[in-house]
């Protein structure tokens, strides 16, 4: 039997994606914070649309230097992600801090998170949803994978300290591209 659900967890059923660690850069200074509120806009060209909360030290960097870096982590970076996300890059370097690594970009000034398997580089495109909801609209301009990493399992944000991880892979019948 069903029972009532409070409006306040509703995002736990429909969270679109993995946790990504958002990577930002002004002056020489990194920063990186994870976000799960994310979602494709577009395939050609890529265009993903996320929501930074204006509380974040993120959302500043984000909104001057209008590029980032969405890195794809895999569930062994579970642990850094979540220290990332219960710490602010105002007071720390999160890097240095976390043992993550910080590699130039070819298109962006953000770095790369070296350890995550895959990373895109974004511009953004469209800021006018930022005042009112905190959505960016990113136009991926590169795209980094590391092809040697076989089936990484991504890791999905559930609320208060839960996760989902990625599991098997089914195939069904398709028309393929």
């Amino acid at each position: 039997m069903k029972r009532n659900l409070p409006l306040s967890d509703v995002y736990r059923l429909i969270e679109p994606g993995p946790v990504v660690l958002l990577s930002t850069a002004k002056k020489g200074r990194h920063n990186v914070m994870p976000m799960s509120w994310h979602m494709m806009i577009d395939f050609e060209p890529p265009l993903v649309g996320c929501v930074v909360s204006d509380r974040n030290y993120s959302f500043g960097l984000l909104r001057a230097t209008r590029e980032c870096v969405l890195n794809i982590p895999s569930v062994e970076l579970l642990p850094k992600a979540v220290a990332c996300g219960n710490s602010t890059g105002r007071r720390i370097d999160k890097f240095a801090e976390f043992g993550l690594t910080a590699v130039p970009a070819s298109r962006v000034g953000a770095p790369l998170v070296a350890e995550c398997y895959a990373n895109l580089e974004c511009e953004v495109v469209d800021t006018r949803m930022v005042n009112k909801y905190g959505l960016f609209i990113l136009q991926v301009v590169k795209a980094w994978i590391d092809r040697g990493r076989k089936r990484p399992r991504t890791f999905h944000h559930l609320g208060w300290g839960r996760f989902m991880i990625a599991g098997r892979t089914v195939t069904t019948a398709s028309r393929k591209r």
